[in-house]
């Protein structure tokens, strides 16, 4: 990953906006630079597009979209913001998260009405921060689902997609307008393009073991489980044309089945189970959020715990197709008693029970769980007690390069680079400088929303 001189390139030929990512951020701005009338080309390392969309659960956040008032939800993009700046603690950039906010909405919208991506809401359970039913979600509920799509729509628009395209070089002036890039293809072979705009849509850096012990050391020991390609390549380029970064403390994390590492839905979690350590005791608020919470699973003995639940709490995670790979990983035990329990899962019976007696005490409401959480709103758990022994994950990171309300790269000072924007987990997010600001589903939130603004503006400048 370098910047070379713009005298040094040789482009085969120019587009007018050029983008090196094809997942949720790529390809929402491609669509949206098309929409503006702009001559695009996809650069994407792999040979079939995924990025960390594909491992999401494609659950995109928008507030007041006319699938949320079919279902009677009354939701706006003020509503939307006020949960996103309260689960920051205020630490992001509130206009940044104001026009995202906004943008939301319509963007999901965008999607469905201009570009036939399917979506339909979520509103069988209320994820942690957010104060409406307002996830839409592919129809299987996975972000395969949403990647393929995306891809469709792309490929629908006339979006030139090349894969096997792995970037290695921008080519820049000094004033930091980049000309063209270099990337190696599929044969191996250098090869280079000309651009009027560019997007870097890339992702983050959390597949660098080494940066990420940098910025969040807290998770130096997790399981990775976002795609291998965000190697941190944004911040490079973005540091060597004297761009801004900003929240690199910032991710996602969440706990995943230990063994086969798939992710464990929280929706299990929201409707009253609850974890212990090896130890047999719970130790946090599980509903302060899923993405802090694995590294409260981490700073456990062994950093591993136990998700514990019943046939209630599993109803909606059914719906969802990882929590099917889980089943068939032969991760999840069950037991008709918590001694039953706590032989199956080799936890000390006495501290189970405990547990348990505690938990229902707070679910009555006779006295208050001192880590926080309110659980009057759930019933007991009945047997068969279901659980699932889990580690702490990082998924991607949040921070990235700082940009304007256009997408643009911005310098240190506030101004914006000539002709450089950024989307998804390239740029910054909206949760702030650390894994309790993560609001779910803000990953997929800023990929598309970013990338529609990324792809507007860069059409803009470019014509």
């Amino acid at each position: 990953m370098s910047v070379r001189p713009a005298r040094a390139a040789a482009p085969e030929r120019i587009a007018d906006v050029v983008i090196v990512g094809a997942g949720a951020a790529g390809l929402c701005t491609a669509l949206a630079a098309r929409d503006a009338g702009a001559d695009v080309v996809v650069l994407e390392r792999d040979a079939e597009p995924a990025g960390n969309t594909a491992l999401t659960l494609g659950m995109l956040p928008g507030a007041g979209t006319r699938f949320q008032r079919e279902k009677g939800i009354a939701d706006t993009s003020e509503l939307f913001l006020a949960d996103i700046l309260a689960k920051a603690k205020g630490k992001t950039e509130a206009g940044l998260a104001r026009a995202v906010a906004e943008a939301s909405g319509p963007a999901v919208e965008w999607l469905v009405d201009c570009h036939g991506v399917h979506f339909e809401l979520l509103d069988d359970i209320l994820y942690p921060g957010h104060s409406r039913h307002r996830y839409h979600v592919p129809k299987g509920r996975t972000g395969m689902e949403m990647e393929a799509g995306l891809l469709r729509a792309a490929r629908h628009a006339s979006v030139e997609i090349v894969t096997s395209a792995l970037v290695e070089t921008l080519f820049a002036d000094e004033d930091g307008r980049v000309s063209a890039v270099g990337y190696k293809d599929r044969e191996g072979a250098q090869r280079q393009i000309g651009c009027r705009a560019l997007v870097l849509a890339t992702g983050g850096y959390g597949a660098d073991p080494a940066v990420v012990a940098r910025h969040i050391p807290e998770m130096a020991a997790a399981v990775y489980c976002g795609h291998d390609g965000s190697k941190g390549e944004a911040l490079v380029w973005g540091e060597a044309l004297g761009a801004a970064s900003a929240d690199l403390g910032g991710y996602q994390g969440h706990c995943v089945a230990a063994g086969p590492n798939l992710p464990l839905t929280w929706a299990l979690v929201i409707r009253g189970g609850f974890q212990v350590n090896r130890d047999g005791r719970r130790f946090s608020n599980e509903m302060s959020g899923y993405s802090e919470q694995a590294s409260a699973v981490l700073a456990q003995p062994g950093g591993t715990a136990w998700t514990v639940y019943d046939k209630r709490c599993e109803e909606p995670a059914l719906t969802f197709q990882d929590y099917h790979r889980v089943l068939e990983s032969g991760s999840i035990v069950s037991a008709d008693s918590i001694e039953g329990l706590a032989q199956a899962t080799r936890l000390p019976v006495e501290a189970l029970r405990a547990s348990f007696a505690e938990v229902e005490t707070y679910v009555g409401g006779s006295t208050r769980d001192p880590f926080g959480r309110d659980l009057t709103g759930n019933p007991p758990l009945k047997p068969p007690f279901l659980a699932a022994e889990v580690r702490g994950a990082l998924f991607h990171t949040q921070g990235g390069l700082a940009v304007d309300t256009s997408a643009r790269v911005l310098h240190a000072d506030g101004s914006p680079l000539p002709n450089l924007f950024a989307a998804g987990g390239a740029a910054r997010g909206l949760s702030g400088p650390s894994s309790w600001g993560y609001l779910g589903g803000n990953g997929l939130l800023t990929a598309v929303v970013l990338g529609r603004f990324a792809g507007t503006s860069a059409a803009r400048l470019a014509s």
